[in-house]
């Protein structure tokens, strides 16, 4: 982990003191979060970040049917293309 210097209005560092206390984290440790959550939500690599950002996201979800089983699921009161 690399060490920074930056310069910050008072007014800056009194807010980020109290936001730190409230939240029991050191101005370190809040200043890494927001970090983190800027570079989250910035364009990145292009108009396709959010799909690495999401990928996998509810793969381990019990309540999400497979694909396939859904769609037949909500096809199965159609009359087969045959009997037509």
């Amino acid at each position: 982990m690399t060490r920074i210097l930056a310069d910050l209005p008072d007014d800056d560092i009194t807010w980020l003191d109290q936001l730190a206390a409230e939240q029991g984290k050191s101005r370190a440790q809040v200043l890494r979060e927001a970090v983190a959550g800027y570079r989250a939500h910035s364009p990145g690599d292009g108009n396709k970040s959010w799909i690495r950002r999401g990928a996998g996201l509810w793969k381990h979800r019990t309540d999400i049917p497979e694909g396939l089983e859904y769609q037949r699921a909500i096809r199965e009161d159609r009359t087969p293309h045959e009997d037509i």
